[in-house]
């Protein structure tokens, strides 16, 4: 099945419910590391942190990976698919006014999964803060600088 396709399969009966806690997960379109530029990334943390001062979320923890974002946020005042629809166009215009470009920024869709209540959350956002380890580009987490959480 093509990604499209999973994307498209995935959204049906999709359903945000304000003040659950999702996890959140897209990525660059063909995966490639546009997020390697250190301005790039700051561009996309601003539209992370807008969204965050606008009310529209509660930005829990994220990382932003060359060419991927992960996000921890609790729903606040708008649904989850409007939330990635503002994010994800927001930050590929910014982008592309960097770049003087047109190209599309993101791939269709993103995968997110709702947190349980009974779930650990500051599990979750160390989790994901330490993808860049994982990931073999750092040795430590503080060297690494594209990444919050309101726990660490």
């Amino acid at each position: 099945m093509s990604w499209t396709a999973q994307a498209c399969r995935l959204r049906k009966g999709r359903y945000g419910e304000f003040g659950r806690i999702y996890a959140i997960t897209t990525v660059v379109k063909n995966r490639k590391p546009i997020f390697n530029d250190f301005g790039l990334s700051r561009l996309l943390i601003n539209e992370l942190r807008r969204t965050h001062v606008e009310g529209l979320v509660n930005s829990l923890a994220w990382v932003v990976m060359p060419d991927h974002f992960h996000w921890l946020i609790e729903l606040q005042k708008s649904p989850l698919s409007i939330i990635m629809q503002r994010t994800k166009s927001r930050s590929a215009r910014a982008i592309n006014a960097a770049c003087a470009s047109s190209a599309q920024c993101w791939q269709a869709g993103y995968h997110d999964r709702a947190i349980r209540y009974d779930d650990d959350l500051q599990s979750i956002a160390r989790y994901i803060v330490a993808n860049p380890l994982r990931a073999g580009l750092v040795k430590r987490l503080g060297d690494y600088p594209h990444w919050d959480a309101i726990w660490l």
